[in-house]
């Protein structure tokens, strides 16, 4: 095995012993540490990914000294290496943009725990991107979820405990619901590889032997990770979290946390269960009519707030309704379009809520519509930003988003009914998207009349951190071709 093979477990562990060297420090070393450390995992993933471009394949690192089925295991091919880079730079850079407000929101005593938690929540997302092992995901959802209501709670007031508290309660419910489902593959299949459990699921599901358990399995499976994924109906504190918490916090939360959730269930459901087994237990049919609603509520939902951050995070509903929607398909182009549009999201809604905070902050922090009139021509860099990523959600060409609608809408190609729902459903939430979008971009370029323009001065971070949101973005709008090719050698390679 070549050296090279080492570096997702490097990324684990370094990210996690970030987290105790930057409790020893003070606030701006916690910074710089926390920035070497991800820049690290940026290039080390990005090397691995470039690695394995060149020569596809799958690599299965054992932890320990217990080979397969007894012993850990960290598998890893392509498209695991494209979602580590991703992770890492969408991590990177939202800290980078969010510095300011990170320093301002959070209680001087209390910055270096962020950074803690972020170092955490890192480590448990390239865990969950890498892992071979039922057990360890558990044990990494786990460590997700902490980290992510502290990201959440670190701007103390009394919105953020409630919304921390509801997000809490929902994610321990699917947490609870996820470790019943390894329970009963263990107790099935006597294993927690994933492979191992492959192989005796589908010899199992040949005899005709454990039909139902199988069944609740999947379904337990799938409502667990819709619950902390927010995917329609389990979507009611996600607003609240990600429309409270500090701007850096809430461009990861949705950038990524949801995500990681999304890939676990990829990987359990091409990987474990097998994605043939999967759609004859039609369980992908349940996902698909939360998928289209999502689509809808989501998107209806943001046409109704007055509050730039919830309205993102209710668009965020609406785009895990996009990513469902690949799944539900229960055809490969669909898991492919799925990863596509996880990649595009995780780029584009962290500049987003970005890009918001800027105008927030131009705009003496008020998030209102009322307030954010004009804000375009006080903070330009962040207009420039949120008009991109509005275009980029909405699907127009030569935007990210775009290349991302018309992989789905190519994957529900030949799928009989399904065909005509989910092109009805990308239709309409398009339009939908569109009206909100459009609302936000006229009112922030709406000048009040007789306003005297006082321009904001953004930091030299945020501006880095922005310009570099808006180049990956239109690159991916204009080259996501590439990306496909990954992820699809990436998807092949999975089973």
């Amino acid at each position: 095995m070549p050296f090279i093979a080492n570096f997702p477990f490097f990324c684990i562990l370094i990210t996690m012993f970030g987290g105790i060297l930057t409790s020893m420090v003070n606030n701006k070393w916690a910074f710089r540490i926390n920035t070497v450390i991800i820049t690290a995992t940026l290039v080390l993933n990005g090397t691995l990914l470039m690695f394995l471009i060149k020569d596809p394949q799958y690599f299965t690192y054992m932890m320990g000294h217990y080979p397969a089925p007894w012993g850990n295991e960290i598998r890893f091919g392509p498209l695991e290496a494209l979602m580590g880079t991703v992770f890492s730079f969408v991590t990177l850079f939202s800290l980078i943009s969010g510095k300011t407000e990170i320093f301002e929101d959070v209680k001087t005593k209390n910055i270096h725990y962020f950074y803690i938690m972020i170092n955490l929540l890192l480590s448990s997302l390239f865990a969950l991107v890498y892992t071979n092992d039922l057990f360890t995901a558990y044990v990494f959802v786990e460590i997700n979820t902490i980290a992510a209501c502290a990201i959440v709670m670190a701007k103390e007031n009394g919105k953020t405990l409630a919304a921390t508290m509801r997000y809490l309660i929902m994610s321990l419910l699917g947490s609870g619901l996820f470790l019943l489902s390894i329970v009963l593959v263990y107790g099935i299949t006597g294993q927690l590889l994933m492979v191992p459990a492959h192989e005796a699921i589908v010899k199992l599901f040949q005899t005709g032997s454990y039909q139902v358990p199988l069944t609740v399995v999947l379904g337990l499976v799938c409502v667990a990770m819709a619950i902390k994924s927010a995917l329609f109906p389990f979507h009611t504190w996600l607003s609240h979290a990600h429309g409270s918490a500090t701007t850096a916090s809430s461009a990861i939360l949705s950038g990524l946390v949801l995500k990681g959730y999304i890939i676990m269930l990829i990987k359990i459901i091409v990987r474990v269960v097998g994605l043939d087994i999967v759609v004859q237990l039609k369980a992908v049919n349940i996902l698909f009519v939360m998928a289209v609603l999502a689509m809808i509520v989501g998107s209806v939902k943001a046409i109704q707030e007055n509050h730039i951050k919830r309205m993102i995070a209710f668009s965020s509903v609406a785009q895990m309704g996009y990513i469902y929607l690949g799944i539900g398909l229960g055809n490969m182009a669909g898991l492919i379009a799925a990863c596509f549009h996880i990649i595009v999201h995780a780029i584009t809604k962290p500049m987003l809520f970005s890009s918001a905070g800027g105008l927030a902050s131009a705009s003496h922090h008020k998030k209102d519509w009322g307030h954010l009139r004009g804000a375009a021509y006080r903070n330009p860099l962040a207009a420039v930003a949120f008009l991109i990523g509005s275009l980029s959600m909405i699907g127009i060409p030569f935007f990210a988003g775009f290349g991302a609608k018309y992989y789905l809408s190519m994957a529900a190609m030949d799928m009989g009914a399904k065909m005509w729902v989910a092109l009805f459903a990308l239709a309409v939430s398009t339009v939908l998207n569109a009206l909100y979008y459009i609302r936000a971009i006229a009112v922030i370029f709406s000048k009040n009349e007789g306003e005297i323009i006082e321009k904001h001065k953004n930091s030299a971070s945020y501006a880095f951190a922005m310009v570099i949101f808006i180049i990956v973005n239109v690159a991916l709008g204009l080259f996501y071709q590439p990306v496909m090719d990954v992820i699809t050698i990436g998807m092949g390679l999975l089973i």
